[in-house]
């Protein structure tokens, strides 16, 4: 059975082998044909194009969801696990998101940058609250009538929506609701009905690990057909009854992943999405997998590692999990069994393991390219492709590329080249068979007197210490070598350690080079409010703590 080709149809090619399925150790074949990997398919340079076979999709988010939608009209699309709240296909209404952790500037910045007109939230949620943070650039909000702003800084907003609580100068859900009629819907259908698969959907911020965020424009066109490939790759289909397959969204709804990896799959195959929490607790998402029999898990190396370290972990029944998408950020080894690489601006999912992988293949690597999609290596310095499993920046091309950064042409002519290769700006390598490994970012690289050190490799090697339970590695600046090594530690909860057994344990293991000159044993990292390691925060911290 060929473990690499994501492709199937009457060419005699295979969708991915077998998936096991764990009922009753009964193995189902999804492969429509087998036949065994020749040397033809072996990868002899750093370059790889997915498989043509499944046809692209041009449709839509609403022409798919609505199909979907009279596919499975019972069956759940979304549920709140704490709030009790389920939504059938049939009943399901589209609703808008903001970042919930965004301060004045940042919700300045992004409705300037975008021309936003309307704003729909809560009152409030956690400490934030989003009408006093709107009034602080808006403040002719209170004395505008509904409808009817005109604000200085925010020109194009004119629309403020409340979900909850009237506030002056704004509507109410149920007011704008009301005010719907059929004509209403009719002009609704009408517009639908011009919109081109090609045209914007969604404006997505970067999550700003390493600067200001910048807002990928994907089309419906991306989006839609990276949701199908991944629901294909993940095994969720027809023929296997996908009312069986569930799956739990930490992660949040304006993050890629969250957004197309769990709401688009659902949109695109009838699997149902399952939100455990408001925003993200380990325990309540140990709980949703549990108690809502889910199929997948999607989040973050940091969910990850944190619903691992519950001390109550064994107590609950995961035994319906099959598998998920790990994302955000380089994942070691030892947490990883199925993972998915990808950008936002690359829609998101550019590379994916298979459920059938071997688990070295799913702890080593994050996969192999999905259809209709290019990838190559290349010296970050030179522009030139390197040799197979030679560290350089992955640059990929396809359908998922992004249309640009909203209203930025520079920053877009800067990571997409003329004949339209994104530039990632993770350094990786391809092997012969065409499976890619994330080593870390251009970026984060550490440069030590002239030696170029991968802080991902320190950390998958660190992460095997029985007493650590997550590790970042950053460079700090130093006058004689330009950069050493410093590794930041997070011990299991009742473990104890010194520097000198960290560096015992690294002496033999790996080059002297490598072996962190800085230990600091910390409780918590700076991260995005999707879960990103910021570490160009955490090395300005670092620097600061070594006084450095």
């Amino acid at each position: 059975v060929c473990m690499r080709c994501s492709a199937w149809g009457e060419h005699g090619m295979c969708w991915g082998g077998p998936f096991v399925l764990g009922v009753q150790g009964v193995v189902l074949w999804l492969a429509l044909h087998t036949r065994a990997l020749s040397a033809s398919h072996r990868v002899t340079e750093s370059y790889i194009q997915g498989t043509l076979d499944i046809p692209l999709i041009n449709k839509t988010v609403g022409q798919c969801l609505d199909e979907t939608a009279e596919r499975f009209p019972h069956r759940d699309a979304f549920v709140f696990h704490r709030d009790g709240v389920r939504k059938t296909f049939a009943q399901f209404k589209e609703e808008v998101s903001v970042n919930p952790a965004y301060q004045a500037h940042e919700l300045e910045f992004v409705i300037r940058k975008v021309g936003c007109k309307a704003l729909v939230f809560p009152a409030h949620f956690k400490s934030q609250k989003y009408y006093d943070i709107l009034k602080q650039s808006c403040p002719e909000v209170e004395n505008s009538s509904p409808g009817g702003i005109k604000s200085k800084r925010l020109p194009d907003l004119s629309t403020v929506i409340m979900l909850d609580s009237k506030l002056p100068g704004t509507f109410h859900m149920d007011e704008v609701l009301q005010a719907g009629d059929s004509s209403h819907m009719k002009q609704l259908r009408a517009l639908q009905q011009t919109l081109s698969c090609n045209e914007p959907i969604n404006i997505q911020f970067t999550s700003g690990t390493t600067g200001s965020p910048k807002g990928a424009t994907l089309s419906h066109r991306n989006i839609v057909n990276n949701a199908n490939l991944i629901g294909m790759r993940l095994g969720i289909t027809e023929q296997v009854g996908p009312a069986d397959y569930r799956v739990c969204i930490p992660a949040p709804l304006y993050h890629c992943l969250g957004s197309v990896g769990g709401c688009m799959v659902t949109a695109l195959h009838g699997s149902s999405c399952i939100f455990s929490a408001p925003s993200f607790e380990g325990k309540a998402t140990l709980e949703a997998v549990s108690q809502e029999k889910c199929s997948f898990l999607h989040g973050t190396p940091t969910m990850f590692i944190d619903m691992l370290s519950q001390p109550d972990f064994d107590s609950y029944n995961l035994s319906t999990l099959r598998g998920g998408v790990i994302a955000g950020s380089p994942v070691p080894p030892e947490i990883m069994k199925m993972i998915a690489y990808g950008t936002t601006e690359n829609s998101p999912v550019t590379f994916m393991g298979f459920p059938t992988d071997s688990i070295s293949r799913r702890t080593e690597t994050v996969g192999s390219i999905l259809p209709h999609t290019e990838a190559k290596i290349e010296d970050p310095e030179t522009g030139k492709p390197v040799p197979l499993n030679t560290p350089g920046e992955l640059q990929v091309r396809g359908y998922c590329v992004m249309l640009g950064y909203w209203n930025d042409s520079a920053r877009t002519r800067e990571v997409i080249s003329d004949d339209n290769w994104y530039k990632t700006g993770d350094i990786a390598t391809l092997d012969e068979h065409g499976y890619c490994r994330i080593i870390g970012r251009c970026k984060d690289m550490i440069i030590r007197g002239g030696e170029n050190i991968y802080p991902a490799e320190i950390e998958q090697f660190l992460h095997t210490h029985p007493k650590i339970e997550e590790v970042q590695v950053v460079g700090v600046k130093d006058s004689l070598m330009g950069e050493e090594v410093c590794a930041c530690i997070r011990l299991r909860a009742g473990q104890s350690c010194a520097a000198d057994d960290i560096k015992a344990f690294c002496k033999g293991q790996i080059s002297h080079f490598k072996i962190p000159r800085y230990i600091v044993f910390v409780n918590q990292y700076p991260l995005t409010v999707s879960g990103k390691v910021q570490k160009y925060k955490l090395r300005e911290q670092m620097e600061k703590h070594l006084q450095l």
